[in-house]
């Protein structure tokens, strides 16, 4: 299958690209802040920009770099050495090491402006275009869609839309992994009811021995990979097709082994591009769990995802999702377990991003009474902040109606009823970080309540975790 017209037109249509800068402007568009510029007069940016304008990157890099270095530096420093940095990686003969470092130069340099100022439109734009440049995909599509909101000229949503088609056309490997402390008031979800009646008079229990709290280690990793199927319709140069093939391993372990838990996942399937900004994918996927070091149950089934961008602010994501659940060791919970799932996500300004969504559930295991439904909807906000702080902060309610007779734990044996409640806050600095890595502090409360004796708890959890949030 020859796919050497869609290689020539992703290599012609990329030197274009990449060349011409996010806003649309000439080569040497001014500092951010004019005023910046004419306190400058006289200085070292003066002739660093002088330079940058020739075509000189090397030399304004050379001149730049000691203004950089001192204390109260000048924002129109930092903003022209990030530009500098990236005109140079673009070097014909330049070594990959040295390429890769002269564009951590200009990541950092953006990065660190947008610290302190999150809604400096052009420097997130050409945040994200270093981050395309180096490979970062992910977290430069995050940061040119961020920018889009901000109603950036014509020409730089222009240059924008053409770098997230980029991003699309040419994604192959994605990887994540990461690692978290994870504390947790009641680890199991025990009940801490005090009175229970059971057929006869009432007797009290000692709740607190079945709220166990401790402290786990998360660890979590996993990666895909997308291959190009055929060329005969092509989007941006692309062709339409992929197929999806993917795997991931997560654990999460405890003192004592009873809470230990472990998941291994994988998936294949096709991924089809329906547009520029409308996808969907039908993926195979098997899924193991372990509960305490032993093996529970495993699910095999297919689901199917989609997505579509309706304007520079919205996205649409659905999925749906059927598959066959068998237990190593209690065959009474074997069934079918469906799902779907409706989510968007907006984005108000380049500072403040609103996520909501809603889904369905449906689990049928042969033991009738288990067999339950369930309703959820969701909402939540992420705003970044001077000073470098990225607050967040959602909500979820779940609805979970189990079908048959409940008794003793019901009164005269009713269906069980649950309403789950959850509120998540998380908090981590933007100028705090290791290797592109930031802490992120994250508290989760949830409660459940229901008509059902020992079912409901409250329990608190939290997670210290690293995440690769510029």
């Amino acid at each position: 299958m020859n796919r050497f017209p869609s290689a020539c037109a992703v290599a012609l249509a990329a030197p274009m690209l990449l060349a011409t800068p996010a806003w649309g402007a000439d080569s040497s568009p001014p500092p951010p802040s004019p005023s910046a510029a004419a306190r400058s007069a006289g200085t070292g940016l003066g002739k660093a920009r002088s330079l940058f304008r020739a075509g000189r990157y090397e030399e304004a890099l050379a001149v730049l770099r000691p203004l950089a270095g001192k204390s109260g530096v000048e924002s129109g420093v930092r903003f022209h050495l990030g530009l500098a940095a990236m005109a140079a990686s673009r070097r014909p003969g330049l070594s990959g090491t040295k390429r890769d470092a002269l564009l951590d130069e200009a990541i950092a340099a953006l990065h660190a402006m947008l610290v302190d100022r999150p809604g400096l439109v052009r420097v997130r734009l050409e945040l994200a275009r270093a981050l395309f440049l180096k490979g970062e995909d992910d977290l430069a599509k995050r940061h040119f869609e961020m920018a889009l909101a901000g109603n950036p000229p014509a020409g730089a949503a222009l240059n924008a839309g053409r770098f997230l088609a980029q991003i699309r056309a040419r994604k192959r490997w994605s990887t994540h992994m990461g690692v978290a402390l994870a504390p947790d008031t009641d680890l199991g979800g025990g009940s801490d009811e005090r009175t229970v009646h059971m057929h006869g008079p009432p007797f009290r229990r000692d709740g607190k021995a079945l709220t166990r709290p401790g402290i786990g280690l998360v660890a979590w990793a996993g990666g895909e990979y997308q291959y190009p199927l055929g060329d005969a319709r092509e989007v941006s140069g692309a062709s339409r097709w992929r197929l999806r093939a993917g795997a991931g391993v997560s654990r999460r372990e405890y003192r004592s082994d009873e809470f230990d838990r472990m998941t291994v996942s994988a998936h294949l399937g096709p991924r089809w591009l329906i547009g520029r900004a409308t996808e969907a994918s039908l993926l195979a996927v098997v899924r193991q769990n372990w509960l305490s070091d032993e093996a529970d149950h495993r699910d095999i089934g297919l689901r199917v995802e989609a997505r579509k961008r309706f304007t520079r602010r919205t996205t649409v994501n659905a999925q749906v999702s059927r598959v066959e659940r068998r237990h190593a060791d209690r065959d009474h919970l074997d069934g079918p377990v469906t799902g779907a799932s409706l989510g968007a996500g907006y984005v108000l300004s380049p500072t403040i991003r609103i996520d909501a969504g809603f889904g369905w559930g449906r689990e049928r295991p042969e033991l009738k009474r288990e067999r339950n439904t369930s309703r959820w909807m969701r909402a939540g906000v992420t705003a970044a902040l001077p000073w470098g702080f990225t607050v967040g902060a959602g909500g979820t309610l779940r609805w979970t109606d189990y079908r048959g007779n409940r008794s003793p734990f019901t009164a005269d044996g009713p269906g069980r009823r649950d309403l789950t409640r959850s509120l998540r806050l998380d908090v981590h600095n933007r100028g705090f970080t290791v290797g592109g890595f930031s802490p992120r502090v994250s508290l989760v409360r949830e409660e459940r309540t229901g008509n059902a004796q020992l079912h409901d708890y409250e329990r608190i959890s939290g997670e210290l975790r690293f995440v690769r949030l510029f």
